[in-house]
């Protein structure tokens, strides 16, 4: 009786362990056809999105493949100089970042994006600078926004004969610039062309454009700033609407992108505080932001891709004896794979 009860129980455990498992392999099944078809979903939305446009396809294309994978390079930098009258004292400043060099990893699916860079620099210790860049380029419209955090800016500031100058570490400076453009001639040129490689260019073509600009900011002194030249802030805030014109040059294998975008500051905010002493800046006609954008890009073969890009932002404001210029630069080189 004993050995027919312990049969019996085995085959039950046998059976609770197929069942069990049997059970466990459909419940995977399950998941795998609906990751499947969430998968599929997916896809199909970013291929019609993909696909879909009112661009001409004489002039305009996109690349026969979904995946590009690429490898880029990246410099930027910050110059600053600036002219002031102070209690009848001549002051003029010239002072300038580190320039900081990146290496970056990019992966572009059918117009979805993800990067991550690298700063070997910063990882040695030798550059505390930090930088964020977002770009988003498409045919119609498009906008660059980049944040600036930097400990490096260092320089020379003359008071009438005298100069002293600043090491890295006595001055802090925060930059925040967006920049938008509408293209009208979209359906002819591309932007995305030049800079993201997501369109191809198939016939030379430019495009009058629209756009704002702004360019926002902090300077100040440190802890680390010697005591004599006491504690100074300055404050810039600057937004402005102009336009200006772009040419994609399609030569071959070879494109050429050169565009400009002037923009005619119509509101500011701009203070300088010394020694708790806040004061602020006039404005005067005419003061500009000019976006200047370059880039080459050369086809080795439909899979195989080289370029480099290159970006300006100018800022110019007060008069000729009273002014402020600030330039930043952002140059990318680049090779890509399209799978």
């Amino acid at each position: 009786m004993r050995k027919k009860n312990a049969r019996m129980w085995a085959v039950v455990m046998v059976m609770l362990a197929i069942t069990t498992t049997t059970f466990a392999q459909s419940r995977r099944e399950v998941m795998r056809e609906r990751m499947s078809v969430t998968g599929q979903k997916v896809d199909s939305v970013l291929r019609k999105n993909y696909e879909k446009g009112t661009y001409d396809t004489l002039y305009i294309k996109r690349p026969e493949s979904r995946l590009m994978l690429k490898l880029r390079g990246n410099l930027s930098g910050n110059y600053i100089h600036a002219k002031n009258t102070v209690d009848g004292n001549d002051i003029r400043a010239k002072l300038k970042t580190d320039m900081r060099a990146t290496l970056s990893v990019g992966v572009n699916y059918m117009g979805l994006s993800a990067g991550m860079a690298i700063n070997p620099a910063r990882l040695s210790g030798r550059n505390k600078d930090m930088e964020f860049n977002l770009n988003a380029y498409a045919n119609r419209f498009g906008i660059e926004a980049g944040y600036q955090l930097s400990k490096t800016l260092s320089g020379d500031i003359t008071q009438n004969d005298l100069t002293y100058h600043l090491n890295k570490g006595y001055l802090r400076m925060a930059a925040l610039s967006v920049t938008g453009y509408y293209a009208f001639n979209h359906r002819h040129f591309s932007y995305p062309a030049a800079f993201t490689q997501s369109y191809i260019q198939k016939r030379s073509a430019g495009s009058w454009l629209a756009g704002f600009s702004y360019q926002g900011g902090s300077i100040k002194t440190t802890g680390d700033t010697p005591t004599e030249m006491g504690k100074a802030r300055i404050y810039v805030g600057n937004f402005a609407i102009g336009g200006g014109y772009g040419y994609n040059l399609v030569a071959k294998r070879w494109l050429f992108h050169l565009s400009a975008q002037p923009n005619v500051i119509i509101f500011n905010s701009n203070s300088v505080e010394m020694n708790g002493e806040k004061r602020s800046e006039s404005y005067h006609f005419p003061e500009m932001i000019i976006n200047s954008r370059g880039a080459v890009v050369y086809t080795i073969n439909p899979k195989y891709f080289v370029g480099s890009t290159l970006v300006v932002n100018s800022t110019l404001f007060g008069n000729l004896d009273h002014y402020t210029r600030q330039v930043k630069g952002y140059a990318r080189f680049f090779f890509g794979i399209r799978l």
